[in-house]
């Protein structure tokens, strides 16, 4: 198989003084001698300009549904394509595709994937939208954007999956490509940022609340609750009373389970209860949609109208049991607007 890497000039970086140059991109703002990566490894400085080194290659594809990535509140029961390519910019000692996400070798992006074959590969398998996913589109965005432009062209919706660690100028054009995300807030405390994925809290922040009030990306959150590292109740009511304050209620929240992996073998996976009483934190602090994850949990999986109560999308696991909701995207029971994007 082919195996040789496209580099492709790359954005958002400066030169600086002594020759070298320094990426715009992230917080990180890695500074590159000619031949060097960047934190996330595949930004480097190549004859004193930055290159995209995994541009038009990716690391594999599936045909997921949308709940998958997750997202609830994203024309529930479709499907997307979903992709990615190598590198992260975070270092997570958690991190569930860290095979991807930590590659240190261009062997793992190997299949050719231009945007437009990958926007015509989504209109072909029947899939309403591509995911950028796997590893951090924000490392890609070049790439990334392309490929949401291509898909735009033939009527495929585009979603990020992301950590959400980028610096607001690159952001907004980033995710005003984008008609949907997930955005991973790890944490609520800067501390659990630095040591367990060598980043920082504030930037995330920032870019979630640009996200929600300056595009029209539909929004959603991911927390991965770790025991005795982010799961306490403390944090778990500050993080809500923020997304109540700063996003308002309509933004859905996922609590998801943790399971040992990576670098945190020795830590117990996430019980049930500590989801359970996730959601109670965020229900009560005034959000609508709060939903657990990576368990069966047929109540905290399914959707609620914040009207009147009734169960308005019926679901277990990834699977849609039952809908009720209007083709305007209201309450068949009462006629409340259910946040989201329908049709």
């Amino acid at each position: 198989m082919e195996r040789t890497i496209d580099h492709a000039p790359a954005r958002w970086w400066h030169a600086v003084a002594d020759g070298s140059i320094q990426c715009d991109l992230c917080p990180h703002g890695c500074t590159l001698r000619e031949g060097q990566r960047g934190a996330c490894f595949v930004r480097a400085n190549l004859q004193g300009a930055m290159s995209l080194t995994t541009y038009g290659r990716s690391s594999g594809f599936a045909i997921d549904p949308i709940e998958k990535k997750p997202l609830y509140h994203f024309y529930p029961g479709s499907q997307i394509l979903s992709f990615g390519t190598a590198g992260c910019n975070l270092s997570c000692r958690f991190c569930q595709n860290w095979q991807l996400s930590h590659a240190q070798s261009m062997d793992t992006v190997q299949e050719s994937a231009p945007p437009q074959a990958i926007a015509q590969a989504a209109k072909r398998s029947g899939a309403q939208s591509v995911a950028f996913t796997y590893n951090d589109p924000v490392i890609f965005a070049e790439y990334a954007m392309d490929t949401a432009d291509a898909c735009h062209a033939l009527g495929i919706h585009t979603v990020a999956v992301t950590a959400g660690f980028m610096n607001l100028t690159p952001a907004r054009e980033f995710f005003s490509r984008m008609d949907g995300a997930n955005i991973d807030l790890k944490s609520f405390r800067d501390e659990f940022y630095v040591r367990w994925c060598r980043a920082r809290l504030q930037p995330v922040l920032d870019l979630i609340a640009m996200v929600r009030h300056e595009t029209s990306c539909w929004l959603e959150l991911t927390t991965l609750l770790i025991p005795g590292l982010n799961d306490t109740t403390e944090e778990i009511t500050a993080m809500a009373q923020w997304c109540y304050r700063e996003l308002g209620p309509d933004v859905p929240l996922h609590f998801s389970a943790f399971f040992p992996t990576h670098q945190l073998q020795d830590v117990v996976a996430t019980p049930v209860q500590t989801l359970v009483r996730a959601r109670k934190i965020a229900l009560d602090a005034g959000m609508h949609y709060v939903y657990v994850g990576n368990v069966s949990d047929r109540d905290g999986e399914s959707t609620w109208c914040s009207g009147c109560g009734a169960r308005l999308i019926d679901r277990h696991r990834y699977t849609i049991l039952g809908i009720n909701v209007e083709a305007d995207g209201t309450c068949g029971a009462c006629g409340t607007v259910l946040a989201g994007r329908f049709g």
